[in-house]
């Protein structure tokens, strides 16, 4: 005798659940309705995890909304279960999802997976801690009197006003002493703060500044490197608003806070911003497309300044914080560059050459013999041998690509081997330096470990200390001391150092990237701005030619006008952020397909296809699909038709789905990196 199974009832009231499962498939990026049974009638709430079945299956997914009927004419299935009652999936968040995804040509299903965390059953069914009251006290506002219109902006936060604006923080300054305030101005209100930083070390430093001014419990941060369990723990603590402040690094822009107030964004031109995985978003401006959604705060803020940045200044979007020039040159260290002047030349002939010049060594002398601390900058750490002019020490460049020229991994019969390009693998047997004609050639050391062993032997009565790689200082002891560090690595000294030795610029400069005087310019600054001011004694010495516009820039300490010029070229060559750029990256045929598929807008210009480095391709490209098989193809489009340009890409990466094409396409929207 068979078994008989009981028929299901739906909930009375609003049966219809609307559900966004989590596919991979791009044309499968909508909502699906299902029926409601009576079980789960209290649990099945808007932003609960669900699970339901989709072409015979269980697949995660978020109840979007109920309904009390469907337009579907078929008939519906049933939710299968409700994952969690935790409503994750917060109403401004749904807002936010949609944006980015069609912000960057993607899907909501992977915005989610970047945005929410998973769930960990322990620490939800853990009761919630009591919410505390945030510290009472006053907000200074003499520390943002140094810049224009500085006090009104804080005037406008504290009384729950969304200004917006970019702040450019003088040298010396307690940013993160600043972006406590700013956060405290706003939970005085009731209301909630959002501050993310690159790294963790920016991280662990503004956490406690904003623990100094209102207390442990109300500050929650959030960091990959955090186990599951305290992660989601401090998450969920965001969610339910028993803390009021989320600091975090480039996911934290995500954190499902309740009534928004302010959102920061500090040092907006660190690559660590750029999500790696699709649809590939850059959290700063995820935090733009959140406070206009919102209407909250927005600060951009860092030493240097990127052109997005400047370009948000230009449109009107956002207000300038600036320093006046005077205060500025009071708080800034002097800053020297290689032969800045003919004296200097006379009396150091070999300081072009030299990767330790006369200049710099006497810069460390000085501070060293004044107590003071020296931070001394290189690009890499460890060995890593590059090739440069044996008489001009320029890179190395191949004469087909512009690459950089090395040296191969194994020796050839005379015991070094050939000279090859890094980009794409020709020999040059008979390189001649493009700047001096010299056919000489010589293997430059650049890194921490080699630095601070020549530095260790011409400063044996100092200590010597490294950061970078796997051991990252936050600070150091004040005191006579060598601080050898990679660039983004720099500890803090209390008081400041009292000289800065930038090594190697050839190194930064010399890269083939779009953004090469952008981030050679931010890297110096933020070395620079931990120096004293030149008043006490703080210097800057920085091994590269005066004559170098990134260079004068740093020299005049005015990253607001190279950022200006940087945007004027670009607006001249038609790159972003003056315009906008997709880069569509595949094999031939897919690349093909897509763009048959596409309604591109009519003013889209397309650029390509090139071929794509090995080190740049689609993870997903599939083991049959050859290195050189991969390519480029750039589309640009007037920044009007940037919505559009995105919409019709995400349109035809359906269409592909759909039909289940071959060959996996990836599309980023302003990437990065073009050049």
């Amino acid at each position: 005798m068979g078994r008989v199974t009981a028929a299901r009832e739906a909930a009375a009231e609003l049966p219809v659940a609307r559900v966004l499962p989590l596919l991979p498939l791009p044309h499968l990026d909508r909502e699906f309705d299902y029926l409601i049974p009576r079980e789960l009638d209290e649990q099945a709430r808007p932003g609960v995890r669900v699970r339901v079945r989709f072409a015979g299956r269980l697949v995660d997914g978020y109840l979007l909304a109920r309904a009390e009927s469907s337009t579907h004419t078929g008939k519906l299935g049933w939710l299968d279960r409700v994952v969690s009652a935790e409503q994750v999936l917060t109403p401004e968040l749904v807002v936010l999802v949609d944006a980015v995804a069609a912000r960057y040509a993607g899907t909501r299903a992977d915005v989610l997976r970047l945005a929410i965390p998973p769930r960990h059953a322990r620490v939800e069914a853990e009761p919630p801690p009591v919410p505390a009251e945030a510290l009472a006290g006053e907000i200074d506002p003499q520390p943002w009197a140094a810049y224009r219109y500085g006090e009104s902006y804080l005037s406008a936060v504290t009384a729950g006003r969304g200004p917006r604006a970019v702040w450019q923080a003088l040298p010396g300054e307690d940013w993160p002493r600043r972006l406590a305030e700013l956060a405290a101005a706003v939970a005085h209100r009731g209301r909630s703060a959002v501050l993310v930083v690159p790294d963790q070390k920016d991280l662990d430093r503004v956490a406690q500044a904003c623990t100094d001014v209102l207390g442990d419990a109300l500050v929650a941060p959030l960091a990959a490197g955090l186990g599951p369990a305290v992660r989601y723990r401090r998450w969920l603590a965001a969610l339910r608003g028993t803390a009021k402040v989320v600091v975090g690094t480039r996911s934290a822009v995500f954190a499902p806070v309740p009534d928004l107030g302010l959102i920061a964004v500090w040092d907006d031109g660190d690559d660590l911003y750029a999500e790696p995985r699709a649809p590939y978003p850059h959290a700063r401006e995820v935090a733009l497309l959140r406070a206009h959604a919102t209407g909250c705060a927005a600060l951009v803020g860092a030493h240097a300044r990127t052109v997005e940045a400047q370009a948000l200044v230009d449109s009107g979007w956002a207000n300038d914080l600036v320093a006046e020039r005077a205060t500025v040159r009071e708080r800034a260290p002097q800053v020297t560059a290689l032969a800045d002047s003919d004296h200097a030349l006379a009396r150091d002939p070999g300081a072009r050459a030299a990767r330790l010049p006369a200049i710099a060594f006497a810069a460390a002398r000085e501070a060293l013999a004044a107590g003071a601390g020296v931070l001394v900058q290189v690009p890499r750490r460890g060995y890593v041998p590059s090739l440069a002019c044996g008489k001009c020490r320029a890179p190395a460049r191949c004469r087909r690509c512009n690459g950089p020229l090395a040296l191969p991994s194994a020796a050839g019969p005379d015991g070094a081997g050939t000279p090859a390009c890094r980009w794409c693998g020709v020999a040059d047997a008979t390189h001649r330096c493009g700047v001096c004609g010299s056919r000489q050639l010589r293997a430059v050391v650049v890194g921490a470990g080699r630095t601070a062993e020549e530095l260790g032997r011409a400063f044996p009565s100092f200590p010597v200390r490294t950061s970078g790689g796997g051991e990252v200082l936050t600070t150091v002891k004040p005191g006579a001391a060598l601080v050898v560090s990679t660039v983004g690595a720099e500890p803090v000294m209390p008081g400041g150092y009292g000289a800065a030795l930038l090594l190697d610029g050839w190194a930064l400069l010399g890269r083939a990237d779009l953004r090469a005087e952008e981030e050679t310019l931010r890297r110096w600054m933020t070395a620079g701005a931990l120096v004293r001011p030149a008043t006490d004694g703080g210097r800057v010495v920085v091994v590269a030619e005066s004559s170098i516009p990134v260079v004068q820039s740093l020299v005049r300490w005015d990253p607001v006008g190279a950022a200006r010029a940087q945007l004027e070229q670009r607006a001249e060559v038609r790159f972003p952020p003056t315009v906008h750029m997709a880069a569509v990256d595949g094999d031939h045929a897919a690349i093909e397909s897509l763009l048959a598929a596409a309604q591109l807008p009519g003013d889209v210009e397309l650029l390509g296809p090139v071929p794509l480095p090995p080190g740049e391709r689609p993870p997903s490209a599939g083991e049959g699909v050859e290195s050189g098989e991969v390519e480029r193809m750039l589309l640009r489009a007037p920044r009007a038709a940037g919505g559009a340009l995105a919409r019709a890409l995400a349109a035809a990466q359906a269409v592909r789905s759909a039909r289940r094409e071959p060959g996996t396409v990836r599309i980023q929207i302003d990437p990065l990196r073009i050049g």
